[in-house]
């Protein structure tokens, strides 16, 4: 089944193929709540970020399963405004503290530049943070190190300055939208690509295309969608609070025809090909 199968990391740690998302998720009751059922529905991957202010939420979630800490799967993220070596440090002490955890599974760069600064040049300092990462990762305070909503040259200048290449790349991914370039280079550089917005933040699952292929394989688009990324060697991170949609994304236990995945693949700008979110 889906929730039990792993990706295995270019450093050799073992990732659950699906995540449970938790942006737009506010602190308090809907993250705590929506965690704690998707724990109990068998995720045992968890995707939050300094920024979504949900950390705490999440974390007693995760407390509260009563799940052994080894074998969730927690990631969460730098702010992307934050592009200094000591900084780095500071703000991953205020992520595990309000996680309540020793470590973090997966670290990542949140974005190249700041949201409010989109395509600004932060070559030294994306090369500073990542400095700090590799030393929280050589502490074991961190079991893997990547980044999120990277370009080949991001990626290119932190490997060129440290050697150390990201475990995963996690940008926003659906049918339709694949981002060919970078996933194609990160593929060919053994980098996860862990794809945010699967359903196009929703706009997919009116599409009447996909209201097909769901009818023909007897599943929700959604389900479709979630398939989609899978079969592409991608890892999904679908986000709900709604209970009955929590459970059902962990239902892609089928097999979708070749001829069918091809014409997925040959799907372009269904949905909106905005390529970020914060």
């Amino acid at each position: 089944m889906i929730k039990d199968e792993i990706y295995i990391l270019n450093n050799g740690v073992k990732i659950p193929k699906i995540g449970f998302g938790t942006w737009q998720i506010p602190n308090g009751s809907k993250a705590y709540e929506s965690t704690l059922f998707a724990l109990k529905c068998g995720y045992r991957h968890i995707d939050t970020a300094y920024v979504y202010g949900n950390e705490e939420s999440v974390g007693q979630a995760i407390i509260d399963s009563k799940i052994p800490r080894e074998e969730i799967f927690i990631t969460t993220k730098l702010p992307a405004s934050i592009k200094s070596y000591e900084e780095t440090f500071k703000y991953f002490e205020e992520s595990i503290n309000r996680l309540k955890i020793d470590y973090v599974d997966l670290y990542l760069i949140h974005a190249p530049w700041p949201w409010q600064s989109c395509g600004m040049d932060c070559t030294e300092g994306n090369i500073e943070a990542w400095k700090a990462m590799i030393e929280l990762y050589k502490a074991k305070k961190i079991r893997a190190i990547g980044v999120s909503n990277f370009h080949v040259k991001d990626i290119e200048a932190i490997v060129n300055a440290t050697g150390v290449w990201p475990a995963v790349n996690q940008i926003r991914y659906f049918i339709g939208n694949t981002q060919p370039q970078i996933t194609e280079y990160c593929q060919n550089n053994n980098i996860l690509i862990e794809a945010y917005s699967p359903f196009a933040t929703g706009e997919l699952i009116e599409n009447p295309i996909l209201q097909e292929f769901a009818k023909k394989y007897n599943k929700t688009v959604a389900q479709i969608c979630l398939k989609y990324c899978l079969d592409t060697n991608t890892l999904p991170l679908p986000k709900s609070t709604t209970p009955s949609r929590i459970e059902a994304n962990l239902d892609v236990d089928f097999d979708m025809d070749d001829a069918d995945l091809n014409k997925l693949n040959d799907l372009y700008h269904i949905a909106s090909t905005r390529e970020l979110r914060d």
